[in-house]
């Protein structure tokens, strides 16, 4: 991970999102790009050339002079930090940003306060981690105390999900992040016994070809709970982990892979750091 991607439209999430990235660039000695979107309206660009390119010169003075301000932070002391202002109105062109970058991480901040659902669904968020090849680490609130030392990965060993959990493996093991995969079993038709479980996680792990799971496969925890979200963390929290990674269908955003039902309790503590890997 040589260089981490930070989208930003200067709000307050956007500065959650840059110091976090700053506490990942310091740690693994990468670099930040700073990426601001101006989406410039249809309007604009149908006026006539001149008028056109006066409007765009304006607007991007005016961003540039926001980065002035934005990223004058005593945190990124001593980081490499790159500043790219586009005018992208689609969040699929993230992605390419971050490959002409050569980013290997998508750092974004989230004002989502209401469960799984309303962190990605219809947000900015949610968009770019639907379309974007490159991994997407979701942060919602200041990261006074974060680190990355474990990581749980969240899967139900459905065969589909395998690139990603290989993308999802070969990136937190560069980063020598200890990897804690968990299964959860839910009181419905996906309910399974043990042995079941046992059996769809050797299958998954062995089409991986991977071979420290192939062989430590039994470190896989199956955990009981009344739902998804809920399983995660709980789980999540009683191994101290500092993030979790799902995998996720881009054709469908996370609608799929999370109920819609949520408790109160968890609605309100949902603020777990969150990463993406596409499948």
């Amino acid at each position: 991970m040589k260089k981490i991607l930070v989208p930003v439209d200067f709000s307050e999430y956007s500065e959650y999102a840059l110091e976090t990235a700053a506490i990942l660039a310091k740690k693994y000695n990468a670099g930040i790009v700073v990426m601001h979107m101006m989406g410039l309206s249809e309007a604009v660009l149908t006026k006539d050339e001149s008028q056109e390119m006066y409007e765009a010169n304006y607007y991007m003075r005016l961003a540039k002079r926001k980065f002035d301000t934005f990223l004058d932070q005593d945190y990124l002391e001593g980081i490499a930090v790159e500043m790219t202002v586009q005018n992208y109105k689609r969040f699929h062109e993230i992605d390419d940003v971050a490959k002409d970058f050569n980013a290997g991480l998508i750092v974004m901040g989230s004002h989502g306060a209401t469960g799984f659902k309303e962190i990605f669904v219809g947000s900015n968020t949610e968009k770019v981690v639907r379309t974007s090849q490159v991994p997407v680490l979701v942060v919602k609130k200041k990261p006074s105390k974060f680190k990355l030392d474990k990581v749980v990965f969240a899967c139900d060993f459905n065969l589909d999900f395998i690139e990603s959990f290989k993308r999802a493996w070969n990136f937190f093991k560069e980063l020598n992040v200890e990897f804690q995969v968990v299964y959860i079993n839910l009181p419905d038709d996906r309910f399974m016994s043990t042995q079941e479980m046992k059996e769809k996680a050797l299958k998954f792990f062995i089409h991986t070809g991977i071979a420290e799971f192939e062989e430590a496969h039994e470190d896989v925890i199956f955990y009981s709970a009344y739902s998804l979200e809920s399983g995660i963390f709980e789980f999540s929290n009683e191994v101290r982990a500092d993030l979790v990674a799902i995998p996720t269908h881009g054709r469908r955003g996370l609608v799929h892979f999370f109920s819609e039902h949520v408790g109160t309790a968890l609605v309100n503590h949902s603020d777990m750091p969150m990463m993406t890997f596409k499948v």
